[in-house]
């Protein structure tokens, strides 16, 4: 008599697991528990094969460490977001909205690195072989003949041909349509994406094989599918930007081989993306000078201080409670700012709707945005326009002092190639400038009314 299969009931939202079906998940989705066959110990990780007897501790002094290997992609702004390179063997995880232009950025780097360290495999689970031919022949320069497609979902087959090809770098497009026959549930699935991701880190951590994984993203814009594959992996990269604008900008928020303050900047043409070398110059290229409720502010991004615009528009409510609205910056933050300007600047706001947009689609990390922000409200609720060419950086406290920032002395270089001739930043910042440029005025102010009174005093 063959033993009945267990069975386990899997949440498809958080990959909760429970015995038995329920309607409510513990993450509080509804009817998102799934029915799946328990799978044996044989079947459930194949990565788990060294014995207990070979395992053994070893001194931290004894460990031999080192640079990472790296493989270069050829895209400066890849390169620097990944730390300086693709390290050998380890896993990348990349998504982003459709349409933003994940499988371009993917064919290009698999093309360059194809022409440069040999076979490159790209396996794609969403289109066909001449889908990716149209694309490869429409962004990349030249294909060379090291770079093989398939058009495969069933990992264990992939999985062979990984062996048999044994390529240098290994493309998964996408993670969500890969399946594993040794579990029933259907791809996409929590079971199935963790069970493939775990069949990739084998392969590409015995082979030293660089692995660049696809996945979806949900509404909300977080990644699809469990939590854990974030955890195996050893790279998260997430590719933003408007579908109606061509700045994209890539980010990453993990990364076992380097900083995750790096960004990368590109623009989508009709031949792929392009590298931007000046992100600033690209943001301030619009900036009208002296208009109400703009101000220029800047942020230090990684390695390079990044130039933007904030506009703010203050309009009277006409009906129910004032709106606050923000792009790019923080809503809670916003709702700071506004309160510190009713009680420390004197600004009332309670029956005004406040919009903020950071231009270019730009989400500023930090709080050196802070300044920008309230002076641009400022000027647009007063109805007040600012001098020309002058940037403002800062955090602003609850007291309305101004708190010093990281970083301020080499934004204040940035701007002074940028052409910028005002610049007002909390005092201690200005104290410890070493080197002012020559022809730019560095005003250091303690609180938010003296930087009020900086910008908008002729």
């Amino acid at each position: 008599m063959s033993k009945k299969p267990q069975v386990v009931f899997v949440c498809q939202e958080c990959g909760y697991e429970s015995p038995k079906w329920q309607g409510q998940c513990v993450c509080g989705k509804w009817n998102t528990m799934l029915e799946e066959k328990v799978q044996d110990g044989a079947t459930e990780d194949r990565r788990r094969i060294v014995s207990v007897e070979r395992s053994r501790a070893v001194k931290i002094k004894d460990v031999k460490s080192g640079e990472h290997d790296r493989m270069n992609t050829a895209i400066s702004e890849l390169n620097r977001v990944l730390g300086g390179g693709l390290v050998r063997g380890s896993l990348t995880l990349i998504s982003g909205e459709p349409g933003i232009g994940k499988s371009t950025l993917i064919i290009q780097t698999a093309a360059k690195l194809a022409e440069a360290y040999g076979k490159v495999l790209y396996v794609t689970g969403e289109e066909s072989e001449e889908q990716i031919k149209i694309r490869a022949d429409r962004v990349c320069s030249s294909l060379s003949e090291d770079l093989f497609l398939l058009s495969e979902t069933n990992m264990e087959a992939i999985i062979e041909i990984v062996k048999d090809i044994n390529p240098a770098f290994l493309v998964i497009d996408s993670i969500q349509t890969m399946y594993s026959g040794d579990i029933t549930s259907a791809p996409g699935s929590v079971s199935q994406v963790r069970i493939c991701a775990n069949e990739l880190m084998r392969i590409g951590k015995t082979k030293n094989i660089p692995i660049f994984i696809v996945a979806h993203v949900t509404k909300s814009g977080d990644l699809a599918g469990p939590k854990i594959i974030e955890h195996l992996v050893d790279c998260v990269l997430n590719f933003t930007g408007e579908r109606n604008q061509e700045f994209r900008i890539l980010r990453a928020y993990k990364n076992r081989f380097g900083t995750t303050s790096e960004i990368g900047a590109f623009e989508m043409k009709e031949e792929g993306l392009i590298e931007l070398d000046n992100l600033s110059r690209n943001f301030m290229e619009g900036m009208e000078h002296e208009s109400e409720g703009s101000m220029a502010t800047a942020v230090y991004e990684g390695t390079r201080p990044l130039l933007m615009e904030v506009q703010a528009l203050a309009a009277p409510t006409n009906i129910g409670f004032a709106r606050r609205t923000a792009i790019g910056v923080d809503l809670a933050r916003l709702n700071m700012i506004i309160a510190v300007l009713d009680r420390k600047a004197g600004v009332s706001l309670i029956n005004q709707d406040v919009y903020v947009n950071v231009v270019g689609g730009l989400k500023p990390e930090g709080t050196s945005v802070d300044l920008a922000v309230a002076l641009a409200i400022y000027s647009s609720f007063k109805g007040l326009k600012g001098t020309a060419k002058t940037l403002a950086i800062g955090e602003i406290g609850l007291t309305g002092d101004l708190r010093t920032i990281p970083n301020a002395d080499k934004i204040v270089k940035e701007a002074a190639k940028m052409g910028f001739k005002k610049i007002i930043l909390p005092i201690k910042n200005a104290e410890k400038l070493s080197d002012k440029p020559k022809g730019m005025r560095i005003l250091g102010v303690t609180n938010l009314r003296e930087a009020i009174k900086a910008q908008f005093d002729k």
